[in-house]
């Protein structure tokens, strides 16, 4: 098919040739490994021991979300292991080549977040590591307006910079990166646990320490109350992977290699990154008195030559998971956005532009602001997606894709005029139910007097959203004829 002219088209975009198939299942394995041993993970269970759980707790709360998100993961990812097209292409068999605009964006904006969370990490642990080797605090004099330290401020532009070095190398870079730095990284974890089962007497104060949820504790009679939110949000941490992660499965060999690379590299990894964080964690109540939920902001406490070294890999590790977690896939969707103009390099400085732009560290203020307001609120957004691309490519297609019609402005996937109103309609009722109760977790004053069922409905707001939209938009595309749309090869 000649493409010159083609305005849904450019070479990021194009399906994979057999040529750059070249990713086999223990690449995958070692690129989830990558992406999951980083701070963000590692905080998710340190956050819910802040929150009041038990080590126990906080572990069956991390695996069980990612036991489920992996179901989405391997699904979505099926059609770019078959197909050979990212996320943004394959968004428009469902929405339409003008439609599959707003699912990107969305997921792009939500991604450019994560990667000025990852960016302020890793900043953090540039100023942490220069404040240990000069024994002193270099936060300095508070800046106007951001609320920030200028040492913050400073760091967190050099780290900027040094990650803008990597947009221009590709997605073989970031492969290779993950698979030498991901056993570094664990035998780090494996010190840190080391230094916390020391310090704190062994495993066994630290099972043993109370939870909040236990009778006459804080929180007492509450623990399945909060118990499906917690896990909720585990499932939304990797809601933007779960839509993208086509962009990765496009260079698989085989399907295979993606269905065992990710079964290896998602769950098992997660819950003993959880493990350890929650030895740590727990370990830190007993050190200090309270929970230190920051591995950076720990490892600065700590002091020692051990500490500079696992910093310098905290930065390592921030570079690698951040390119391969949050800008590849906003890359492909902002060029998916005007793919004559916007290339993936110009889509990863978009990326990293947003990421600055959202001032990440109001999101890291508070474990409560984190888990519950920003990873539930944006599986709220998401959710609908991966219902809709689940039920489209499955339920509807059985799997079948007429790959020319992706990049045919007149093609099969045109719908009204590029938009298909079907999922438009079933996205805004997926998003509708859980959109009050959002705004009630963010403090908005206007939604003070929200409350049930709408807050019940937001707790679980990844799994609500994405089963009406899938029910939504199943009943719509078949009252509207399936058979004119069901592609084939």
């Amino acid at each position: 098919m000649d493409q010159s002219g083609n305005t849904l088209w450019n070479p990021d975009l194009a399906p994979t040739t057999a040529a750059q198939r070249t990713w086999r299942w223990w690449h995958f394995a070692a690129l989830w490994l990558g992406m999951v041993i980083a701070v963000p993970a590692y905080m998710l269970a340190a956050g819910l021991i802040e929150q009041g759980m038990s080590a126990t707790q906080a572990v069956w709360a991390v695996l069980l979300g990612n036991l489920i998100v992996l179901v989405p993961m391997l699904l979505i990812g099926h059609a770019g292991a078959k197909w050979g097209v990212p996320y943004a292409v394959l968004a428009r068999a469902s929405f339409g080549w003008r439609g599959a605009r707003a699912p990107a964006l969305a997921r792009a904006i939500v991604a450019c977040g994560w990667y000025g969370i990852q960016t302020w990490i890793g900043g953090g642990a540039l100023l942490t590591l220069l404040g240990v080797m000069l024994s002193e605090s270099l936060v300095g004099p508070m800046v106007p307006v951001l609320g920030i330290g200028l040492g913050q401020l400073l760091s967190f532009a050099a780290f900027w910079l040094i990650q803008l070095l990597f947009v221009t190398k590709g997605l073989e870079t970031v492969r290779k990166l993950e698979t030498w730095t991901a056993p570094v990284k664990v035998v780090v974890c494996g010190l840190l646990v080391w230094w916390a089962l020391s310090k704190a007497g062994g495993i066994g104060p630290i099972l043993h320490a109370p939870s909040a949820y236990d009778p006459g504790g804080a929180k007492a009679g509450r623990f399945w109350r909060d118990f499906g939110p917690a896990v909720t949000a585990m499932t939304g941490y990797w809601a933007t992977l779960a839509l993208n992660i086509p962009d990765f499965t496009r260079f698989a060999r085989t399907q295979r290699d993606q269905i065992v690379g990710q079964a290896v590299g998602l769950p098992g990894p997660m819950a003993l990154l959880a493990a350890m964080s929650v030895i740590v964690t727990s370990a830190t109540v007993l050190i200090y008195g309270k929970p230190v939920w920051d591995p950076v902001a720990l490892s600065g406490s700590i002091g020692g030559i051990a500490v500079l070294a696992g910093l310098l890999v905290i930065s390592l590790d921030t570079v690698s998971c951040n390119i391969a977690a949050n800008l590849v896939g906003p890359a492909y969707d902002f060029s998916a956005l005007w793919p004559r103009r916007i290339s993936y390099r110009t889509g990863g400085w978009i990326t990293a532009a947003i990421g600055v732009l959202i001032m990440p560290w109001k999101l890291l203020e508070s474990t409560q602001g984190y888990i519950f307001v920003w990873l539930t609120g944006y599986g709220a957004l998401l959710g609908p997606v991966a219902g809709i691309l689940i039920a489209d490519y499955w339920l509807l297609r059985r799997a079948r894709l007429d790959v020319e019609a992706l990049y045919d402005r007149t093609g099969r996937y045109t719908y009204v005029k590029g938009w298909n109103l079907a999922a438009v309609a079933a996205f805004a009722v997926g998003v509708a139910p859980n959109l009050p109760g959002f705004l009630k977790a963010a403090g908005l004053p206007a939604a003070a007097a929200v409350g049930a069922p709408w807050t019940g409905l937001y707790d679980y707001a990844w799994f609500v959203g994405a089963g009406i939209a899938a029910a939504v938009y199943l009943a719509a595309m078949k009252a509207g004829g399936a058979r004119r749309v069901s592609g084939s090869v």
